[in-house]
This record gives structure tokens, sequence and C-alpha cells, in this order.
């Protein structure tokens, strides 16, 4: 029986379930829960930024901006999938491993087999593959190279990339100008406007922020695991204060993008995030507490500064699209 409710809770959060829970799901719930589908928003917001400056520029194609938003998503949830299967056979998440703890993990938990991860990874695979070549048969060559970009970082992101501290930068390069830009290329036709590469940034630093938020919350397992993303390789202080960087670096970014005229005024509407930022801002100042805090929910811990990170991510995120689609509607 569909369970729409199911369906709006997994795009919000990662949602634990029994195996007895899990069983009495439809199908689209339990992609939605295997893929962890809540953190498609940031993927979401980079397409949806490529294709609101696509319509800026006059140059927007609808069935190209879909197509790309679908492939995005698609890839994404391969990714993922790929990355619990990685890990799984690589004996990472075996022990109650952090990656176990915060949500269903299909593999560790028995809620799949193998094979059936597979088949979630094929079928999200062909439709981002379809969408793919869909683009690049309409927009030629240069979005066939981006196409093979995209696969190099779905198959290898796990390993090696994020073994190896290439993870963090990887995500950057993909959510911003891989994502941003690309859609903007593919959707105008061919187009391409350098400003997109440093609005691209713009936006992307906050993914990245989330990821590095995510790695220092596991950096202690990770480092047992020897995997050397890289806040195991900098250590946690640095970690906590990079990502605070990382933080101001964004806002500063599109301040200064608005300053320069590349973005409209009306993306002076991120300032409304500073409230979040300020809350944000002392989780990352203080050590990471071992034990959950008694007043943080219990069904997110273990993950701690990554909350907090995509908590502000998802703000700056979506009041960055409504800055740009006030402008459109003001200017266009």
């Amino acid at each position: 029986m569909i369970d729409l409710r199911m369906w709006a809770k997994a795009l919000r959060v990662i949602p634990r379930v029994s195996k007895a829970e899990w069983d009495a799901l439809d199908i689209v719930s339990k992609w939605l829960l295997a893929t962890r589908a809540a953190v498609f928003v940031m993927t979401a917001v980079s397409a949806c930024i490529g294709g609101l400056l696509a319509v800026r520029d006059d140059l927007f194609s609808a069935p190209r901006f879909l197509a790309c938003l679908l492939g995005l998503v698609f890839a994404h949830a391969t990714n993922n999938l790929l990355n619990d299967l990685t890990d799984h056979l690589k004996g990472v998440d075996k022990d109650n491993y952090f990656r176990a703890q915060y949500g269903p993990q299909p593999l560790e938990h028995g809620l799949l087999t193998i094979r059936q991860v597979l088949r979630y990874a094929a079928f999200s695979g062909a439709v981002a593959l379809a969408a793919g070549l869909y683009l690049v048969l309409t927009t030629g060559g240069v979005t066939l190279t981006l196409l093979a970009a995209g696969i190099f970082f779905v198959l290898f992101y796990t390993w090696p990339l994020k073994y190896i501290g290439l993870g963090e930068p990887s995500v950057l390069l993909v959510w911003g100008p891989l994502m941003v830009g690309g859609t903007y290329y593919v959707v105008t036709g061919g187009h391409y406007d350098p400003s997109v590469t440093w609005i691209s940034l713009a936006y992307a630093i906050g993914p990245t922020a989330v990821l590095f938020g995510k790695h220092t919350d596991k950096l202690k397992a990770d480092r047992a695991k020897g995997i050397h993303t890289l806040p195991v390789i900098l250590g946690e202080p640095a970690s906590r204060y990079a990502v605070l960087a990382m933080l101001f670096a964004q806002m500063l970014l599109t301040l200064g993008l608005v300053a320069r005229g590349q973005l409209g005024w009306p993306l002076l509407v991120v300032l409304f995030a500073l409230p979040a930022l300020r809350r944000t801002v002392p989780v990352f100042l203080r050590p990471r507490p071992d034990v959950r805090p008694p007043k943080f929910p219990e069904h997110i811990w273990p993950t701690y500064l990554v909350a907090y990170a995509f908590r502000y991510n998802r703000v700056f995120g979506l009041l960055f699209l409504l800055g740009l689609l006030a402008d459109l509607l003001l200017h266009g």
C-alpha cells in the first residue's frame, strides 16, 4: 500500500525503521529510504540555480531542465546506493559503524540483499544515464564530457576519493561547477557565462560544509577504519573551524557577487539566514560531544555537527533560490 506520509518523511529526514516496518513499505518508500532521499534537496537546489540563471538570460529550455534535474537526482541516488554497497563489501559498516547508526543501512541491517541493492542502483543509474544521453543528443559533445565527469564521481567518490582526502573537494566541484554550471550549460543549449562558476561556488560551499560536518562527526570511526577524509587529516578542531570558515565565505561571496552586479540585489535575502548562522556558530566552536546532549533529538544522534550544517544549508539554499526568483520577477 502506498504510504505518502513515509514519502514525505523520507524526503525530510532519514528515518530509522525496523525490518518489520521495512517489509510493510511500498517500493517507492523503500527506494527513498535506501537512497537517503532527504539529502536530494541539495542536488535539486543546485539544478534549480542553474535553471533560474538560464531563465535570467532568456535561454531556458523546460525539457532540458527537467531532464537535467531528473538525471542529477537519480545520479545522487545511485551514488548513495553504491556508497553503502562499497562500504559493506569493504567491511567498513560492520560492528555498528557510524553510518549504520543514524539511518537504515540496507545491507548491514538486512533490509536488502546485495543483489537487490544492485537492482536499485541499476534502476537509478539507468534513469540518470537516459537523462544524460538525451541531453548529449540535444546539446552536443561538451555535455558528453560533463556526463563522463558525473559518472566518474558517482563510481569513485566512495573509493578511492573519500579515502584519500579528496571527497570534500569533489563535493565542491560537483555541487558547484558541475551541477550548477552543467545545468546552465545544457539548459541554455551550450552557452556559458563565467559568472556562473562563481555563483555555483557560492552555493556549493554549503553542501561541502555539510559533508565536512558529517565527516567530523565520524572522524574517530573513520580514523579507526583507515579512511582518511579531510577531517581525519586535519583533526577535529581545525575541521570545525573549517566549516565555520566555509559558511562565512559562502555569505561573503554571495554579498560580493551582489556588489559586483553578478547577482541582483534581491539576493540580499540571504541575510535572513544570519539568525540560523548565529545558532550554528557556537556548535562548531565547541568540541563535539561524545554523548548525546540532553536536548538534542535522539532520532538524529549520532549525527550532530552535520545536522546543524545541513539545517543551515537548507535555509541558505532556499533563500538563495528565493532571491534568484525574486530577481527574475522584478527585472525579468
